[in-house]
């Protein structure tokens, strides 16, 4: 055999059985000290937030949206929002297709609908006669708005104008704002009105009222105040200001509240929102809107005697003087507007067993004067 060729066979047998060898030996170990820190296995992300549906009128979802925006930017929830109607919101919560109802207006108590809902007031808000910006008008008295609601007035020159009066109001049954309003005015908020104009919502009512000059409908101070198509009347001559809503010398002032159940599917979502809305941070966005947030003005529930008292006293004048003597001074719608009020929304309040005891008390003082027989106070003496 070639000498060459043995050599490099032998070579190639060598360099096999090293290499084989080789790859048997244990790599060597790196030091403990050299060796990279394990990572950390990442924290958990906290579950996300449930959407929440809030459904509601115009006016409130509006006052409420900068509200939501912000609750949506800190990232502590999402919110998606559906305004429609009074109505459909909060029957949307009576069957669970919305967490959450916006509504210009308390609980109508007979209405099986909404006997399972809680109504949380969040900011006080103005309702203001609006007409467009080019009516000369610039005041109307409670008497008069009463008036017109009957469809007893009818001409702007009544009003110090001129033409036919168009009067706007809102189709939805129950409006907010509508309700609001009548209940001021009527005591009962589903009195029969003769309106001849009705509008979707209030946003296509301002639209309306903004082109033409013999308009008049309601709205509210927070939806209407940077509109400059259309005009504020003063009431009794007093404007709408969040300083007038706040100390009740402005009459016409309404709750705006946020409604829910308290076996809403996503509880803790819809709670964590409406703890939000009385945050300084939420109370700051209200005050931008010109509302008042609620607890800043404790006072208004309890002047409601008052209030009531006041606008009876000019939307019927010569009745109301004649009920307050009857009654020892004090009509008895107020003291029952104030225990229905706050039957709404504090039920289980000491201050509205309070108010309803009251009301009791001047119910039965003028039931036995109307009879002739002693009332209790005169009984125990």
């Amino acid at each position: 055999m070639n000498k060459a060729v043995v050599v490099r066979s032998t070579g190639l047998v060598l360099a096999l059985v090293f290499a084989a060898a080789f790859a048997q030996t244990p790599a060597p170990t790196t030091p403990a000290s050299h060796k990279k820190a394990a990572r950390a296995p990442k924290p958990a992300a906290p579950p996300a937030a449930a959407a929440i549906v809030l459904r509601g009128d115009h006016c409130t979802v509006r006052a409420f949206k900068d509200l939501v925006k912000q609750y949506e930017a800190g990232k502590q929830g999402v919110i998606t929002l559906q305004p429609f109607s009074t109505i459909s919101g909060l029957d949307a919560v009576n069957t669970g297709s919305a967490d959450i109802a916006g509504s210009a207006r308390p609980a109508m108590l007979d209405r099986a609908e909404e006997k399972s809902i809680n109504f949380y007031p969040v900011a006080w808000d103005a309702l203001v006669p609006i007409t467009s910006a080019k009516n000369p008008v610039g005041n109307i008295t409670l008497k008069q708005l009463h008036d017109l609601y009957l469809g007893r007035l009818t001409d702007w020159r009544d009003l110090g104008g001129e033409g036919s009066i168009n009067l706007y109001g809102v189709a939805g049954p129950l409006d907010g704002i509508e309700y609001s309003t009548r209940l001021l005015l009527f005591h009962d908020g589903d009195q029969a009105v003769s309106v001849p104009r009705f509008y979707v919502n209030t946003e296509k009512l301002e639209e309306a009222v903004a082109i033409d000059p013999h308009s008049i409908g309601m709205s509210t101070l927070s939806g209407v105040t940077a509109n400059p198509g259309v005009k504020m009347l003063t009431v009794e001559g007093l404007g709408a200001s969040s300083t007038s809503v706040a100390d009740g010398t402005y009459p016409l002032y309404t709750a705006l509240y946020l409604a829910a159940r308290d076996d809403d599917k996503n509880h803790d979502a819809v709670d964590k929102f409406i703890h939000y809305t009385d945050t300084d941070s939420a109370k700051a966005i209200l005050r931008k809107h010109d509302l008042v947030p609620y607890a800043e003005a404790p006072g208004l529930i309890e002047k409601q005697d008052a209030r009531v008292a006041w606008v009876d006293a000019h939307v019927h004048p010569q009745a109301a003087t004649a009920a307050a003597t009857a009654a020892g001074g004090t009509p008895v719608s107020a003291p029952n507007a104030t225990a229905q009020a706050l039957q709404r929304v504090a039920p289980t309040s000491e201050l509205t067993a309070e108010a309803k005891d009251r009301a009791a008390r001047a119910n039965a003082g003028k039931a036995a004067k109307t009879s002739g027989s002693p009332t209790p106070e005169s009984a125990i003496h």
